[in-house]
């Protein structure tokens, strides 16, 4: 029996530990070969990626890094017609909720008589969308990092993918590129790619910030070049926690757990309920399934790995333990969902009730699906139009509103030993 149901109150503190922890990646045990690419890359520029690739075609040129307009007239005749509708229905509904998102462009208060203070929203100039590649193609990651900065104001998206052999890229990646909008594409992957991103090659523009999700390579390259550019949250595999009490329907948390597990496989699916009958029939339910699925090799090896079900003592307990483990993705199937959801602090995207399965927000519900993992939730969010955007405050005073802060502003000045801090306001008033 591979998810056997545990008790939450019965986990030993290493087992605890284990769960909380999850798959978070050992940057460290591949840091120092990542570091010797990006400095190699910001030294170097394009030939490193050149030397890089030449595995793929051995007379690889400059040229043959960005993917030409050719290559994406070709790929819409490669790609079937009800995926492409598909992606431009799930582009209508993104774009739809990131909307909803962008704040005003300014706003200004009067603080008192003769001091006006606001802020103003502007977008990025230039962003980097890293899309995953090589494993599996994954059109709907770039619909969720570009779409949401075009909607910022963005005024130029560049994407970098893996390529595969033959220095090609999957057509439905290019597609999707299409249709969210990104001018240039480029078939630099891994460090090479984030690195080429944040210090800028002959080829590869430089951008403002790097968004998107990677294997532990790319979060590493993401970590060391942050600074140089931002960054989003660091992303590893996938998270699926459900939160159930006995209204659960057992077959529809099995799909859902699977779903899942068949991401990665240190991927991470976990039941959390208060229904031991729930949990019996679930464990049951998997454990039968298990031989006659695809993708049973990475499915069986995240069950394993980082899946559990879990009971716990009531549905306090529960809660207390889905923020604990700030899961990227929570479905909450209890009685009342909108109850339980203003009991929820840490989660990075929320799915209510039976029919909000999370591959629906994978896909076209509109909300994003880069999200922070590993506990980050505690303190990241989801991809959003903030991400794309600065807000710088700004303040004006009259004379008779500086009247008003002198004294304060002198008196701090002073205190901390800056008296030319302090000059400059009575200056003012000779």
């Amino acid at each position: 029996m591979i998810l056997k149901p545990e008790r939450i109150d019965d986990l030993r503190p290493e087992q605890y530990r284990t769960i909380m922890k999850r798959s978070a990646e050992d940057i460290d045990s591949i840091y120092e070969d990542v570091r010797k690419i990006v400095m190699d890359v910001r030294d170097n520029g394009d030939q490193v990626a050149l030397d890089h690739y030449k595995k793929f075609k051995p007379n690889l040129t400059l040229k043959d890094l960005e993917v030409k307009k050719e290559e994406i007239e070709e790929a819409y005749r490669n790609v079937d017609s009800k995926v492409i509708d598909a992606l431009k229905f799930a582009s209508e509904n993104i774009i739809k909720f990131h909307r909803a998102q962008i704040e005003r462009e300014m706003w200004m208060i009067d603080i008192a008589d003769g001091i006006l203070a606001g802020r103003m929203t502007t977008p990025l100039e230039r962003v980097g969308a890293y899309i995953p590649g090589r494993r599996a193609a994954y059109p709907s990651s770039i619909l969720m990092t570009i779409l949401p900065a075009n909607v910022a104001g963005v005024k130029e998206v560049v994407a970098c993918t893996p390529p595969d052999e033959g220095m090609v890229i999957n057509p439905s990646t290019l597609v999707a590129a299409d249709i969210a909008g990104s001018k240039k594409i480029f078939k630099v992957g891994g460090p090479w790619g984030i690195a080429s991103m944040a210090y800028g090659t002959k080829t590869v523009p430089k951008v403002d910030k790097i968004v998107g999700p990677g294997n532990k390579y790319v979060t590493a390259a993401k970590m060391m070049v942050f600074g140089e550019v931002n960054i989003d949250s660091p992303a590893g595999p996938s998270e699926g926690m459900i939160l159930a009490d006995k209204t659960g329907d057992a077959d529809l948390i099995t799909v859902d757990l699977l779903s899942q597990s068949e991401h990665d496989p240190d991927a991470a699916s976990i039941l959390v309920t208060t229904s031991d009958e729930l949990a019996l029939k679930v464990s049951d339910n998997i454990n039968n399934e298990i031989p006659q699925l695809p993708r049973k090799e990475i499915i069986t090896s995240s069950l394993e790995k980082y899946s559990y079900i879990l009971i716990a003592r009531d549905m306090e307990q529960a809660i207390d333990f889905v923020n604990e483990y700030a899961p990227e993705h929570l479905e909450i199937i209890t009685e009342d969902p909108f109850i339980t959801l203003k009991k929820i602090k840490n989660a990075g995207s929320i799915f209510m009730g039976p029919f909000s399965p999370i591959p629906v927000g994978d896909y076209a519900s509109g909300t994003n699906h880069v999200l922070p993992t590993g506990q980050a939730a505690r303190m990241f969010s989801g991809l959003s139009v903030d991400d794309f955007v600065k807000k710088p405050t700004f303040q004006y005073l009259n004379k008779d509103g500086l009247s008003l802060l002198k004294d304060a502003v002198v008196t701090l000045a002073e205190a901390e030993g800056l008296p030319l801090h302090a000059r400059a306001i009575l200056e003012r008033f000779k």
